[in-house]
C-alpha cells in the first residue's frame, strides 16, 4: 500500500488536514506530521537556531513546535524507518493561487517533499466550507498516480473551488497568475499607544487570464498547476550580459 506523509501550515487541529486524512485513509498508509499552530505565510524557511519537538497528539498524528518544512524534512528523513512515497500538503484554508504560492506554507511543506526526492502535492480550497470536496480531489488524484510522470525538482498546485463535489465543472492544468501590489499596511495602536502594524490585504488580480489558476477556479474548475523551484527568469539572462558588457 502506498505511504503518504500528510502536512500543513494551518496546524495539526485544522479541520482542513483532517478532512485530507478521511479522505486518504482507505487508499494509503498515513503518516500526520504539522505544526502545533498556524503558521501560515512561513513558506519555505527552516529552524536552525534551536532543536524542534516532535510530539503525538491524536489519532496517529504528530505536531513540531515549527515551521511547515520542519515537518516535513522530520517526517519523511530518518525520524522513521520508512520513507513515504508522496508528501501532500493542506487541505489549506484559503487558495493558494498566483504568487501566494511565494509565501504560502502549504506550498513549501509540498515544496519540501519535493526537495527530498518525492513526488508532492499541495492542497487548497479557495473558501472554508466544502472540505469534502477538497477531499474527494485529493482521493482522485492519489489514486491515478500511477500514471503521472513529473520531471524532478516539480510538484502540483491544486486549488479546488469552494463547492459542493456536484457542482465542480471538472479539472483544468493551468499556470500560475500573479496580483497587483498589497495594499498598503493598516495602522493599529496596542493597549499601551504604541503604533503597530498590520500586513494588508493582497492587490487585486493583474493577470487572471483564462490559462491561469484565478480564472480556473473562478469558473467552477479544480486549478492543477505543476510547479518548479528554478526562479531563474531566462529570457532575461541576455539582457543582463548586454548590461553588464556596456557597464565593462
Amino acid at each position: 500500500m502506498r505511504r503518504l506523509l500528510l502536512s500543513n501550515d494551518d496546524g495539526v487541529h485544522a479541520p482542513g488536514l483532517k478532512a485530507l486524512h478521511d479522505a486518504l485513509v482507505p487508499y494509503a498508509r498515513l503518516r500526520v506530521v504539522a505544526p502545533d499552530r498556524d503558521r501560515s505565510g512561513a513558506s519555505n524557511s527552516l529552524t536552525l537556531s534551536r532543536p524542534l519537538s516532535l510530539t503525538p497528539t491524536h489519532d496517529g498524528f504528530y505536531s513540531v513546535d515549527g515551521t511547515p518544512a520542519d515537518c516535513v524534512y522530520l517526517g519523511a528523513n530518518g525520524v522513521w524507518d520508512e520513507t513515504p512515497d508522496l508528501v501532500i500538503s493542506g487541505i489549506n484554508h484559503g487558495g493558494n493561487l498566483g504568487d501566494d504560492v511565494l509565501y504560502s506554507g502549504t506550498v513549501a511543506a509540498a515544496m519540501e517533499g519535493r526537495n527530498l526526492g518525492m513526488t508532492a502535492i499541495a492542497m487548497s480550497l479557495v473558501g472554508e466550507h466544502h472540505f469534502a470536496t477538497a477531499g474527494r480531489v485529493a482521493a482522485s488524484l492519489v489514486g491515478g498516480l500511477e500514471q503521472l510522470s513529473l520531471p524532478p525538482r516539480s510538484l502540483l498546485n491544486v486549488n479546488v473551488p469552494d463547492l459542493p463535489w456536484e457542482e465542480i465543472k471538472g479539472f483544468r492544468v493551468t499556470r500560475m497568475g500573479y496580483r497587483g501590489p498589497a495594499e498598503r499596511p493598516i495602522e493599529a495602536r496596542d493597549p499601551r499607544g504604541r503604533v503597530r502594524y498590520w500586513i494588508a490585504p493582497v492587490g487585486d488580480n493583474a493577470d487572471d487570464a483564462d490559462d491561469t489558476d484565478f480564472a480556473a477556479v473562478a469558473q467552477g474548475y479544480v486549478s492543477i498547476t505543476p510547479l518548479q523551484t528554478d526562479l531563474t527568469r531566462h529570457a532575461a539572462r541576455n539582457d543582463v550580459q548586454d548590461w553588464l558588457d556596456a557597464l565593462t
